[in-house]
C-alpha cells in the first residue's frame, strides 16, 4: 500500500465543502471519475489543490494506472473560473488522465470563450478536455457510473464517504502504529529471556488497545477494492493478529511471572510479619494476671491481637486459593516453587495459629481460676464474718438454723476449694505445655511461665491456708452452739420439770382424797402414794440435774448463769410444797390402814376388850379430824384435799366403819348386860344416847357438805384423769 502523504483530519474542514470527491464511479475503461462540482461561488484554487492532492493520494498505483476522467461541473461557474480549474489540473493530475469532461451549462458561455480550444491545447496539457452537455455526458460514462446530479443512478454520499475515511485513516494509523510497537515488544521479549532478571524491564504496553484496533478493521466496510486498498489493510490485519497472538502470549507468561512474583512477595510479607512482629506481641503476652480483672484485661489484649492475626489469616486463605489454582495449570517448574511457597506459608500460619488458641485456651483457665479464686475469697470473708459475730439467739431453734447455716456455708467453701485446684491444675497444665517458638532452642520454661506456676501454687495454698483456720474456728464454734443448743434445752427441760412436778402437786391435792374403804384398799392406796412420790421426787431429782448442768454449761460458754434465780426457787418452792403433801397424804393412809386394820380386826374377833374397841374409836375419830385439816406449806399458805364433797365422802367411809364398831360394842354390852343382869343396863344406856348423839352430828356434817359436792364433782374427775396421765 502506498503511504499517505496527507490525513483527512488536517484539511477537514476543506473536504467537508466538497470541492472534488471520487464517487467511486468508472468510466468504460474502468477508471476512476473524479469530479470537481464548481460553485457559482468563488472557489479557492488553494483548497481545490488541496483536496485533489489528497483525493489523488488515496487510490493503489493499479488503480491509478488505468487512468482517471475528470468532471469539471461548470454549469454553476464561470467560464474563467473553469479554465482556471482545467489549467490547473495539469500540475496536479497525474499523466494517467486520459479524459476531462467540462460539463457547460444548458445556455452557452458567450461567444468569447469559443475562440479557446481544448483540444488545441492537448499536447501542451498533456489530457484531453471536451465540452459537454450533462444530458450528453452518457456517451462517455454510462449512467449507473454517474451520480444523480448529472442524471446517473450512482448513490454517493460525501459527508459518509468522509467518516469512512476518517474511521479507515484511524484504524491504519493505529494499527501501523500498534504493529510497530508489538514487533518491538516481542523482540524485546525474546532478548529478554536469556537474562531472566531483565524481563521486568521489557515489560512494555502497546499504545492501544489491540482487541478494539482489531474489532474496528473487520467492521469498517469499503467502498471498492481499488479506491480503499483493501487487501493491504487484510495484510495488515493478519500481521496484527500474528503479532497480537505473540503479545498475548508474552503477556500471559509475564502476567504469571507477576502472579508468582506478587504471590511470593504477599507470603514473604505475610511470613514476616507472623514471624515478626505477630510474634512479638505474642511474647510479650505470656503472664495470666493476678486477679479476675487483670485476667479479663490481658483476654481483651489477647483479642486485639487475634484481630490483627485474623487479617494476616485471611490473606492466607486467600493466598492458599490463589495458589491452588495456579498448581493446577501451572508448569513443572512453577508447580515446584508454588508448593514450597505453600508449606512455607502454611507452616507457619498452623504454627502462629497453635501459638494464639495455646494462649486463648490459658487465659480462659486463668479466668476460669481467678474467678474460683475471688469468689472462694468472698465465701471465706463470709464465713469469718460470720464466725467473728456473736451468737446471742434468742432459742435453741434459732440456734439451730445458725448451726445450720454455718455447715452449709463450710461445704460451700469446701466446694470452692475443691473446683479451685481442679482448675488451678488445668491452669498449671495449660501454662506448662504451652508450644515453644521455632527459633527457642531450650525447651526449659521462661521466667513468666515460672511466676505464673508460683503465682497458681501461691493462691491455692493461701486458700487452703484461710480454709483451714475456718474450719478451726468452725469447730469452736459448733461447739459452742452445741454448748447453746443444750442449754436452751436444759432450761426448757427444767421449766418443763417445774411443770411437771406443779401438776403432781395439783393432782396430789385435788384427786388424791380417799382412803380406802378396807385394809386392802388403803394399803393398795399408800403403795400407789410412794410411787407416785417416787415419780415426784425422779422428776424433782431431773431437774435438779438440768439446773446444775445449766450452771456448768454457762460457766463453760462463760455466760451469767440463766436458771438459777427464776427456775431453782420455783422448783425447790414445788418440791416443798409437794413434800408436805405427800407427807401429809401418806400420814393420813397410814393412820387409814391402822383404822381399818383395827376395825376389821375388832368386827371379825369372837371376844373383843372394850380397849380394843375404844382403840379403834380413838383412831376414827382422829383419822376424821385430820381429815379436816388443811395442808400448811412452808410460806405458811393453806391448801385442803380435794373438795368438801371429796372429804365429806372419805370421812363416810370413815364413819360407816365406826358405827359397825359401835354395833359391835352394843352387842357386846348386850351379852355382858344378860350375863351381869340388870346392873349395868342404865349405864348401856346412857352410853347408847352418847354415841347416838356424835353420829347425829356427823350426820349433820354430812348434810352440810352434800351442798357442795355437785360443785366440786367434774373438778374432781379432771383431777384423777390428769393424776392417772402422771
Amino acid at each position: 500500500m502506498s503511504a499517505v502523504t496527507m490525513e483527512a483530519t488536517t484539511i477537514l474542514p476543506i473536504l467537508k465543502k466538497k470541492l472534488a470527491f471520487l464517487s467511486g464511479g468508472k468510466d468504460r475503461r474502468s477508471g476512476l471519475i473524479l469530479t470537481i462540482p464548481l460553485s457559482s461561488d468563488q472557489t479557492s484554487m488553494e483548497e481545490l489543490s488541496a483536496t485533489l492532492d489528497y483525493l489523488l493520494s488515496i487510490p493503489s498505483e493499479k488503480c491509478k494506472a488505468r487512468g482517471f476522467t475528470v468532471i469539471v461541473d461548470g454549469r454553476k461557474s464561470q467560464w474563467n473560473t473553469v479554465k482556471t480549474v482545467v489549467l490547473m489540473l495539469q500540475n496536479v493530475i497525474p499523466p494517467e488522465v486520459s479524459l476531462v469532461c467540462v460539463v457547460k451549462p444548458d445556455e452557452f458561455w458567450d461567444k468569447k470563450v469559443t475562440h479557446f480550444c481544448f483540444w488545441k491545447e492537448k499536447d501542451r496539457l498533456g489530457f484531453e478536455v471536451i465540452l459537454v452537455s450533462a444530458n450528453k455526458l452518457t456517451r462517455y460514462i454510462e449512467p449507473c457510473q454517474l451520480t444523480d446530479d448529472f442524471g446517473g443512478s450512482l448513490d454517493y454520499d460525501h459527508i459518509d464517504w468522509l467518516n469512512k475515511r476518517l474511521v479507515f485513516e484511524k484504524f491504519t494509523k493505529e494499527s501501523t502504529s500498534l504493529l510497530d510497537e508489538l514487533s518491538i515488544i516481542n523482540d524485546a521479549d525474546k532478548s529478554s529471556s536469556v537474562d531472566k532478571d531483565k524481563s521486568a524491564d521489557c515489560a512494555l504496553l502497546p499504545s492501544f488497545d489491540p482487541e478494539t484496533v482489531l474489532q474496528t478493521g473487520p467492521a469498517w466496510c469499503p467502498m471498492e477494492e481499488e479506491l480503499l486498498a483493501q487487501p493491504q489493510v487484510m495484510k495488515l490485519l493478519d500481521s496484527l493478529r500474528e503479532q497480537y497472538t505473540r503479545y498475548q502470549e508474552l503477556c500471559r507468561q509475564r502476567n504469571k511471572r507477576t502472579q508468582l512474583d506478587e504471590i511470593h512477595a504477599k507470603v514473604m510479607q505475610v511470613v514476616t510479619w507472623l514471624q515478626g512482629p505477630g510474634s512479638e506481641l505474642l511474647k510479650t503476652q505470656q503472664t495470666i494476671g493476678d486477679s479476675m480483672r487483670s485476667a479479663q484485661a490481658l483476654q481483651q489484649k489477647h483479642e486485639e491481637i487475634e484481630s490483627q492475626h485474623s487479617e494476616w489469616f485471611a490473606v492466607y486463605v486467600e493466598l492458599n486459593q490463589q495458589i491452588a489454582a495456579l498448581l493446577s495449570t501451572g508448569e513443572e517448574e512453577e508447580v515446584a516453587e508454588l508448593k514450597a511457597l505453600q508449606q512455607q506459608l502454611s507452616d507457619v500460619c498452623y504454627r502462629q495459629a497453635a501459638q494464639l488458641e495455646s494462649r486463648q485456651n490459658v487465659l480462659q483457665a486463668a479466668q476460669g481460676f481467678h474467678t474460683t479464686t475471688q469468689e472462694l475469697s468472698q465465701q471465706l470473708d463470709g464465713l469469718l464474718g460470720m464466725l467473728c459475730a456473736d451468737v446471742a439467739p434468742a432459742d435453741g431453734a434459732s440456734i439451730q438454723q445458725n448451726l445450720k447455716l454455718l455447715e452449709e456455708k463450710l461445704q460451700t467453701v469446701e466446694a470452692g476449694l475443691a473446683s479451685l485446684r481442679q482448675k488451678g491444675a488445668l491452669l498449671l497444665e495449660q501454662v506448662c505445655s504451652q508450644p515453644s517458638w521455632p527459633l527457642e532452642e531450650t525447651e526449659s520454661p521462661t521466667t513468666e511461665q515460672q511466676d505464673s506456676v508460683q503465682h497458681i501454687q501461691s493462691v491455692m495454698e493461701d486458700m487452703q491456708l484461710r480454709k483451714q483456720r475456718c474450719e478451726d474456728m468452725v469447730d469452736v464454734r459448733r461447739l459452742k452452739m452445741l454448748q447453746m443448743v443444750q442449754l436452751f434445752k436444759c432450761e426448757e427441760d427444767a421449766l418443763q420439770a417445774v411443770e411437771w412436778l406443779g401438776e403432781l402437786l395439783d393432782a396430789l391435792l385435788k384427786t388424791h382424797v380417799r382412803l380406802g374403804d378396807d385394809s386392802q384398799e388403803t394399803r393398795t392406796m399408800l403403795d400407789k402414794h410412794r410411787k407416785f412420790v417416787d415419780v415426784a421426787q425422779s422428776t424433782y431429782d431431773y431437774g435438779r440435774q438440768l439446773l446444775q448442768a445449766t450452771v456448768v454449761l454457762c460457766q463453760s460458754l462463760r455466760c451469767t448463769t440463766r436458771s438459777s434465780g427464776d427456775t431453782l426457787p420455783r422448783l425447790n418452792r414445788v418440791w416443798k410444797q409437794f413434800s408436805v403433801s405427800a407427807e401429809e397424804r401418806q400420814q393420813r393412809l397410814e393412820l387409814a390402814l391402822n383404822f381399818h386394820t383395827a376395825a376389821e380386826r375388832v368386827l371379825q374377833q369372837e371376844r373383843v376388850e372394850a380397849e380394843s374397841l375404844d382403840e379403834v374409836d380413838s383412831l376414827g375419830k382422829t383419822l376424821l379430824d385430820r381429815l379436816t385439816m388443811p395442808v400448811i406449806f412452808p410460806d405458811g399458805s393453806e391448801q385442803f384435799f380435794g373438795s368438801p364433797g371429796d372429804t365429806a365422802a372419805a370421812a363416810e367411809g370413815v364413819r360407816e366403819r365406826l358405827l359397825l364398831v359401835e354395833e359391835r360394842r352394843l352387842q357386846l354390852q348386850e351379852a355382858r348386860l344378860h350375863n351381869d343382869g340388870d346392873e349395868g343396863e342404865e349405864e348401856v344406856l346412857n352410853g347408847q344416847d352418847a354415841r347416838l348423839d356424835v353420829i347425829g352430828e356427823e350426820l349433820n356434817e354430812k348434810e352440810d357438805q352434800d351442798e357442795e359436792e355437785e360443785d366440786a364433782g367434774q373438778r374432781g374427775e379432771d383431777l384423777e384423769r390428769a393424776t392417772q396421765d402422771c
